[in-house]
Order: C-alpha cells, then sequence, then structure tokens
C-alpha cells in the first residue's frame, strides 16, 4: 500500500517572483497571483499547507478594470461601531491606495482562515516599479496570457 506524500517545511523552496501589473486586467491578474502565493503551480501542492511562493507585484497603479467597473465597483469597509459603514467607488480608491486594489482582489481569493492570512502576507505590492526585495533575486513570473488578456 503506498503512503500519502506530505511535504515538510524544511522540504518546502520558496522562490520570490515579480509580477508587473501594467495594462493587466484586475481579476485575472489576481486569480494566478493567489494560484502562485498557496502553490498550486508546484508538483507538492497539499491544500492544507503553506506551499506557495513569495509574489511582488509591480505598477499596481496602473492595472486595468475592464467596462464601468471604475465608476460601478464599490468598495465597503466598517469599524463595527453604529454609523460607520464606508464606502468608495475603485477610481476613488485608485486614487486614494492604489495597491488596494490589488491587495482586495488577491485577497478575495485566498482561503478564509489562519492559511489564507499566512498566505496573504507574501504578498508585497507597490504602485511604482521599484521595490525593495532585489537582495532576494526574485524572478519574473510569467502569467498566462489566455487567461490575463493584455488589453488592446
Amino acid at each position: 500500500m503506498n503512503k500519502t506524500y506530505c511535504p515538510k517545511s524544511a522540504d518546502i523552496d520558496r522562490q520570490w517572483y515579480v509580477v508587473n501589473a501594467e495594462g493587466q486586467r484586475l481579476g485575472r491578474l489576481a486569480a494566478q497571483v493567489a494560484a502562485t502565493l498557496r502553490g498550486k503551480h508546484k508538483a507538492h501542492y497539499t491544500p492544507h499547507l503553506d506551499t506557495g511562493d513569495f509574489v511582488i507585484v509591480v505598477n499596481a497603479d496602473k492595472v486595468v478594470l475592464t467596462g464601468r467597473k471604475e465608476d460601478q465597483k464599490v468598495y465597503y469597509r466598517h469599524s463595527t461601531r453604529p454609523g460607520s459603514l464606508k464606502q468608495e467607488t475603485a477610481r476613488h480608491l485608485r486614487s486614494r491606495r492604489p495597491i488596494k486594489l490589488v491587495e482586495n482582489a488577491v485577497k478575495g481569493m485566498l482561503p478564509k482562515n489562519r492559511l489564507g492570512r499566512q498566505l496573504y502576507r507574501k504578498l508585497k505590492v507597490y504602485a511604482g516599479p521599484e521595490h525593495p526585495h532585489q537582495s532576494q533575486q526574485p524572478g519574473v513570473l510569467e502569467l498566462d496570457q489566455r487567461l490575463v488578456g493584455a488589453t488592446e
């Protein structure tokens, strides 16, 4: 009888990847970044373990929302105090904090538990092209162009 292989934390090889978000569609970019954070691209993927890699997203302020989502997509936040519900459109959120568009999209595609919070900490998002992670020697993450679909 064969035994199921479960990778140990010492066996997991973590890489660093850079993704250029300029001209990429937000949801399709976020789906592939979330899959990389979870480790679904690796042969020893295990759903209940963190087998994924670190992902750095640059140029997050140049990500594309198709259609009329800039004005129709609404982000909500609440401090749990009565009357403190805040809402803002994607256009306003992009002007105020452009990295939150990408962070919210990726976070929504991760598990809603301790593992998801652990995976989310491996995501680094920057509005411009520079990032402070050069010492980790990140490689370029090749996104599936069929799924991401750069804008024409």
